[in-house]
């Protein structure tokens, strides 16, 4: 299958790439109005994906709607010769950061509180109590450790792999901030695919016409294999972005998943009635699709990730080795002048800092109280923390950050520093508190990690200069950071943790349970191994074959539901390369494509972050959401035939739009 060519955010046609804002060109950057606006974005999206993600186990990427929400709030209170491209690029840095905190925060901490809300837990004598202050600094240790770490890495992962790496969401955001600024057909094209996707989403999620997910779970031969599409917009601007190569590995890796081991487990179960295998708490044969998942094939996606993960962090460490000694030479003494010599384009903060950073940061966590955190667990977190970065790094460059399986890499993280503390014989409440502790700044890490490696894309793409986004990034993470403990401590009172009298309908927050369990079941001696080893023999039959096994290792992780749209975004962008023989004409219709995709991919995000809002503000609409069910007599049992109807449509849209955008130009 064809590749999709490099992002079309460029000024020349030569082969060097050429940002949009040139190296020797010097324009606002960061100024007040851009570091006030991103702060109170990054704290606004913060607390509304912590919400999303402990109800609904989910979040919305935040950076394509606040590079939109930058350029509407900027040119509505300045005019538009006072606001610049790097400006925008600063807040939805800034802005950005809030969601991938909030995805850090939430994947693990409500871990503590659903312990401290557990019968047998407290039995075991657990009284631990996470308080704010320590929510927050948990937040900044985890987070500037992960943006820390990723600065040696930029030159490589964002630089010298661009056009391997799409970083598809860092892409979009610099294709609309570009669009915004030129205007005519470009902005065009981003903007009508923009309000498509927020009209798509907005009479899918908050009106409720047809269903986000359609599937369908099978009888008979396939029974225990399910198919679906989560039939999002941002989902399939996505797919477009990263081009079929991608995509298709991504929906191998979900067909091996959930129509392979899926009917196969499900067959081994009809032929033993009765049967029941750990980690399963029901017979084999009663589990439907979800419950497999869920029990089995999640392991092996947290086997076959770790083992991508391994693979992918072996094959970088020649060009990671390279970046670090380039960044130690920044250490050593140099000529003065030697400093005017490096393009504004191509300077990050120096080596010093990160290594002085990384230091102090690893010796608080060692001293920060209440976490059990001593030396082997801060090492542990440094470790685990630099390994997942390199990581998460590399796979949002290849499906974005709305897939990056951070709870697969946190699990891995979970299970082996559960196993090396027993080893050290530190067992017990003590223990569990430990691993969690680690697991928690690493995912914190991870998700920061990933963040600002699209951050760097986007300034990459649109000419910022990486030590001011670098610099700025902490305060994207400081604002939010204080504002996530009142959220968690807010919403546990109001919907509590688990199951009681009080609250009968607890914060499902699935990922921190799913934590909880892994670190009890690894101390209490009942994980299940098989299929996490099962899962990296896959990972490491198909790197055999001479395939990148991660992108598989993503789909095998993560819900078939979430591969299908992106897959159908991969098939318009082949269709678009199939159907044009010429090859400037290609590119012109591809760069459409991709415009129109980061549209859908914005409109979408918007809307996303819109009805998390009403979802959180709104109680009627809360239960109007709720009961879906209830409200789809509106179409009846039409609903999720309208819902393929409706995401195949916009397919065709994609399709003809890209096609007409050659007429335009």
């Amino acid at each position: 299958m064809a590749r999709q060519e490099d992002p079309p955010v460029t000024n020349n046609n030569s082969n060097k790439f050429e940002p949009y804002v040139k190296a020797t060109e010097s324009v606002a950057e960061v100024t007040i109005k851009a570091l006030i606006l991103g702060a109170i974005i990054s704290v606004v999206f913060g607390v509304a994906n912590a919400y999303l993600a402990l109800k609904f186990g989910m979040t919305v990427s935040a950076s394509i709607p606040a590079a939109v929400m930058s350029m509407a709030v900027l040119r509505l209170l300045f005019r538009r010769d006072n606001v610049t491209v790097l400006e925008n690029n600063i807040v939805q840095t800034v802005g950005s950061a809030g969601e991938s905190l909030a995805a850090g925060i939430t994947f693990t901490i409500p871990a503590f509180f659903i312990w401290a809300a557990n019968s047998d837990m407290i039995a075991m004598g657990y009284v631990h109590e996470v308080s704010k202050t320590q929510i927050f600094w948990m937040a900044m240790l985890g987070g500037s450790l992960g943006i820390l770490l990723m600065i040696p890495l930029r030159k490589y992962l964002v630089e010298k792999e661009h056009g391997k790496l799409k970083f598809p969401e860092g892409t979009a955001c610099a294709e609309i901030i570009a669009a915004g600024d030129v205007g005519g057909s470009k902005a065009k094209m981003v903007f009508m695919g923009l309000g498509l996707g927020a009209l798509y989403k907005t009479l899918m999620v908050i009106a409720r016409l047809w269903k986000e997910s359609p599937g369908y779970d099978f009888k008979g031969i396939l029974k225990g294999g399910t198919i679906g599409i989560d039939a999002a917009p941002a989902l399939l601007g996505v797919g477009y972005i990263i081009g079929p190569r991608i995509a298709s590995l991504m929906m191998a890796g979900a067909v091996i998943g959930y129509l392979g081991i899926g009917p196969l487990l499900a067959f081994i179960g009809e032929q033993i009635p009765g049967l029941i295998i750990s980690p399963g708490t029901i017979p084999l044969s009663d589990m439907d699709p979800a419950q497999l998942r869920n029990f089995y094939i999640k392991y092996l996606g947290v086997g076959a990730v770790a083992f991508g993960g391994t693979i992918s962090l072996m094959k970088s460490i020649p060009t990671i080795f390279h970046s670090f000694k380039s960044g130690f030479a920044q250490l050593l003494p140099k000529k003065s002048a030697a400093k005017d010599d490096t393009p504004r384009t191509d300077r990050d903060l120096p080596m010093s800092v990160v290594l002085i950073g990384s230091v102090l940061i690893v010796t608080a966590i060692w001293l920060l109280p209440g976490t059990e955190l001593h030396f082997l667990g801060a090492l542990l977190a440094v470790i685990f923390g630099f390994f997942f970065v390199v990581v998460s790094a590399r796979i949002v460059g290849i499906v974005g950050s709305s897939s990056n399986p951070v709870s697969g890499m946190t699990i891995f993280t979970l299970l082996v520093t559960c196993l090396i503390l027993l080893k050290f014989g530190i067992t017990g409440v003590s223990g569990m508190i430990t691993a969690m502790s680690v697991g928690a700044v690493v995912c914190i890490a991870v998700c920061m990690s990933g963040d600002i490696a699209q951050d760097l894309k986007t300034g990459y793409l649109l000419g910022a200069t990486p030590k001011r986004q670098q610099l700025t990034e902490f305060i994207g993470l400081l604002f939010p950071a204080l504002a996530m403990g009142f959220t968690l401590y807010l919403l546990g009172d109001v919907f509590g943790w688990v199951e009681s009298a009080a609250h009968p309908k607890p914060l499902l927050a699935p990922q921190a349970n799913v934590m909880a369990t892994i670190v009890q079941g690894v101390i209490g001696g009942n994980i299940p191994w098989t299929p996490i080893f099962v899962g990296a023999m896959i990972a490491l039959g198909i790197e055999l074959l001479g395939i990148n096994s991660l992108p598989v290792a993503i789909g095998l992780y993560l819900p078939l539901s979430l591969s299908s749209p992106i897959m159908l975004g991969g098939i318009v962008a082949m269709l678009i390369k199939k159907t044009t023989r010429d090859k400037a004409l290609y590119k012109l219709r591809q760069e459409g494509g991709i415009l129109f995709g980061s549209g859908l991919v914005a409109g979408g995000g918007l809307i996303g972050v819109v009805s998390a809002g009403l979802i959180a503000g709104i109680p009627a609409f809360k239960v109007f959401y709720d009961s879906y069910e209830s409200t789809s007599f509106i179409f009846g049992g039409f609903g999720e035939y309208l819902s393929l109807i409706m995401i195949f449509g916009l397919a065709f849209v994609v399709f003809f739009a890209a096609r007409s955008f050659a007429k335009q130009s």
